[in-house]
């Protein structure tokens, strides 16, 4: 006889000072805590990929390098699948159509791409993005580990 289980949940949140230096950390932990559903190489690259994109998006257009501002991220398993979100209370952003647009970018003098929200979008099952000027930033990302697919199906 086969139990009906409910799939497992697992959550975590995360806060740090808006300084450059800090990417690096909120990518490494969000990809340990990820490697409990053991994605693939492909997988964590992706995973890691769109936590730099959202986290550098916050720290240099939220809050244009002001290290006193804070980012959190958190992420929630539930089964197969993370959800990973990451906000600031930074500048927003006053025209969320024109940021999504691929190569564009705020900071030209900077050299940045314009591709982050492109790569996130690219690179997870689901992208949303909220915004209000002057209130922050808020990024929901969603995947789906492969890996994991037959344990649920």
């Amino acid at each position: 006889m086969t139990e009906n289980k409910k799939p497992q949940r697992n959550f975590m949140t995360l806060q740090f000072s808006a300084k450059s230096e800090n990417e690096s950390f909120a990518r490494v932990t969000v990809a340990a805590f990820i490697s409990q559903l053991d994605p693939t190489m492909d997988e964590l690259s992706d995973l890691k990929t769109v936590i730099s994109e959202a986290v550098t998006n916050s720290i240099i257009h939220g809050y244009d390098g002001n290290p006193d501002g804070m980012v959190t991220i958190t992420a929630e398993i539930i089964a197969d699948t993370v959800t990973i979100t990451v906000e600031d209370k930074g500048a927003g952003i006053e025209d969320l159509d024109l940021a999504r647009q691929p190569l564009y970018t705020s900071k030209p003098e900077l050299e940045r791409s314009g591709m982050g929200f492109t790569i996130m979008e690219n690179f997870m099952d689901e992208f949303e993005v909220s915004s209000e000027p002057d209130s922050g930033t808020s990024i929901r990302m969603k995947k789906r580990i492969e890996s994991k697919k037959a344990l649920y199906n």
